[in-house]
């Protein structure tokens, strides 16, 4: 073992002995492709025992592990310098660098500090969460362990579950309501998104919901019920339905993600019918517009071209939808629901109801002359929707 890096490792070990250690940092990766990109250190007090919490921080998640003061040498020894070059002890009077080279020099710096430093003893301190892993539902819905930890091929799900609560509430946080919340997530699938939903709002929000998971598959309709029932959810139920078929007599907040194809279209003209104050789609499977377009023939330098073909007819059929919005008297906007890559799937289109009235002549020209350009006889929606 090189000296200095002896040294540096002996200066730890007196650290924790003394109680002076503040905190500790492992970083350069010695593989640049390391998926592990540094390590964080701190003290805490578990159950009157001091530990030593490691922070790893990976690329796409992080793992929190608690060690002894031996065993957290044993790790250091381990990790310097075979996986990080870099290691900086901060006490609560003095910051000690290590740096090693390439060839595998150690050099060693040390830095008395001016400032008065504390140690912080708490143990997992809690983030203010929009969404909180520990709640029973998301285990029983399979995307954490027993201990609330998100299972390592779940990580980018609730990345986008997060991403969608995040969206959600800047949407409804501004809204007001009279009394109950009437929601419907249509074509709810396994409910990840609708229990995020409920969540958010009953906990975070403290609003009184009325939220319906509308699926048609009859087994999931029955396993969700038996989890809500389980965990004593109120304002939460799963019913067994299309989305076409669906008519909700009061509505407030439109919900439908993913659905298929024109299923989205299906609900947008169910929440304009019942006169959702919000209605909030992620389409997917734009097949309607596409077969249309090809049928008509009509191509140009950018539609000749497969691929570009359907990113156009994903565009198009999304952009009649808004305007199809607006002439019903809705703000609309558009916006990333996640990134690209987590999945392709990423539009999110909004339609907020406003008292202003729509300029439905200049909207409906709009729609008249995409639909011209690209050979498109109507669209889904226009049929649920009669255009004046």
């Amino acid at each position: 073992m090189p000296e200095n890096l002896y040294l540096y490792l002996s200066r730890v070990n007196e650290a924790a002995v003394q109680n002076t250690l503040v905190k500790m940092t492992l970083s350069k990766p010695v593989q640049k492709h390391d998926d592990l990109r540094n390590i964080y250190v701190k003290p805490v007090l578990i159950k009157e025992k001091r530990l030593f919490a490691f922070t790893y921080h990976y690329e796409r998640r992080d793992e929190v592990k608690n060690y002894d003061a031996a065993q957290m040498l044993d790790i250091l020894e381990e990790m310097l310098p075979n996986r990080f070059l870099n290691a900086v002890l901060f006490t609560v009077d003095e910051d000690v660098t290590l740096l090693v080279s390439s060839k595998g020099k150690a050099t060693l710096q040390t830095k008395k500090v001016q400032e008065c430093r504390e140690q912080n003893l708490e143990h997992d301190k809690q983030k203010v969460r929009l969404i909180n892993p520990a709640n029973p539902w998301w285990y029983q819905l399979g995307l954490t362990t027993r201990e609330g930890k998100i299972t390592a091929d779940m990580q980018h799900k609730f990345k986008q579950i997060y991403k969608y609560a995040e969206i959600v509430e800047s949407l409804i946080k501004p809204m007001k309501f009279d009394g109950k919340v009437h929601i419907a997530d249509m074509g709810a699938g396994k409910g990840y998104l609708t229990f995020a939903l409920h969540e958010l709002l009953t906990q975070r929000l403290n609003l009184d919901v009325d939220i319906k998971g509308v699926e048609i598959r009859p087994d999931l309709v029955l396993k969700i019920n038996e989890i809500i029932k389980a965990d004593n959810l109120k304002g939460l139920e799963f019913v067994e339905s299309s989305i076409e078929a669906y008519h909700p007599e009061k509505l407030d907040v439109l919900i439908a993600l993913y659905a298929c194809n024109t299923a989205t279209d299906d609900a947008i003209a169910s929440g304009i019918k019942a006169g959702a104050e919000l209605i909030v789609c992620a389409p997917c499977c734009h097949k309607q517009i596409r077969q249309e377009m090809e049928r008509s023939g009509k191509v140009d330098a950018i539609t000749r071209y497969g691929i570009f073909l359907e990113r156009q007819a994903v565009m198009i059929t999304d952009t009649i939808r808004a305007l199809i919005l607006e002439y019903f008297g809705y703000k609309t906007q558009i916006m990333e629901f996640i990134e690209m890559e987590h999945t392709p799937k990423n539009v999110l289109l909004v339609g907020r109801k406003t008292t202003k009235e729509p300029k439905k002549t200049e909207i409906l020209q709009q729609i008249t002359d995409l639909k011209a350009r690209y050979g498109i006889e109507r669209h889904y929606l226009e049929m649920k929707l009669p255009l004046e």
